[in-house]
């Protein structure tokens, strides 16, 4: 996997914790660097541990799904990307407008922004991927993103919230196809 495909992916993955960071952002009467870098900091964290977690799963079956694990990876990208995707243009979603940065609250948050993370890790276990470095990159993409996310939710409201989330979903789905062409040898880049 490129560097480039992994920040591709990080971003993608990012996406969730950016979206929640604009809101926590937008929640804030005034943005610190702290404040900032306790949001990046909770969901970069585990956006890392996630497909950290994931890829010792994936490993333990990998010699078994060998023969489709192209397919699981297009799978659970596109899952994880439609999801992402139909979150982006569901109106009724409750929006979190807390401004707390409370332990309690924000690994609530922190966990379920990145458990997709975690299926992306069953992923990289399928794939050739440095798997230290790919968390490491991920968790701190999703750091900045996410310091980022709460100034832009501080300054500018949530009015770009559900476009990044779409664009965050055709990426997955985009990379899912990518890996599954690559296999079937329909595409070579």
């Amino acid at each position: 996997m490129s560097l480039l495909e992994l920040f591709i992916i990080a971003v993608g993955l990012s996406i969730d914790a950016f979206a929640v960071a604009v809101c926590k952002g937008l929640s804030m009467e005034k943005v610190t660097v702290k404040k900032a870098l306790t949001v990046g900091l909770y969901f970069g964290i585990f956006q890392a541990g996630m497909p950290l977690i994931g890829y010792f799963l994936g490993s333990q079956f990998k010699a078994a799904i060998e023969s489709v694990d192209h397919w699981i990876a297009f799978v659970l990208l596109a899952l994880i990307g439609a999801n992402m995707i139909k979150e982006s243009v569901h109106k009724d979603k409750l929006e979190v407008r807390d401004d707390s940065l409370k332990f309690s609250k924000m690994i609530v948050l922190a966990i379920s922004t990145s458990i997709d993370a975690l299926a992306v890790g069953i992923t990289f276990a399928l794939l050739k991927v440095n798997m230290s470095f790919a968390a490491l990159f991920i968790g701190m993409t999703t750091l900045m993103l996410s310091m980022l996310g709460v100034k832009i939710g501080n300054v500018f409201g949530i009015k770009y919230k559900s476009k990044a989330e779409f664009a965050g979903g055709v990426i997955l789905i985009l990379m899912g196809l990518k890996i599954l062409l690559q296999h079937l040898e329909v595409i070579n880049f």
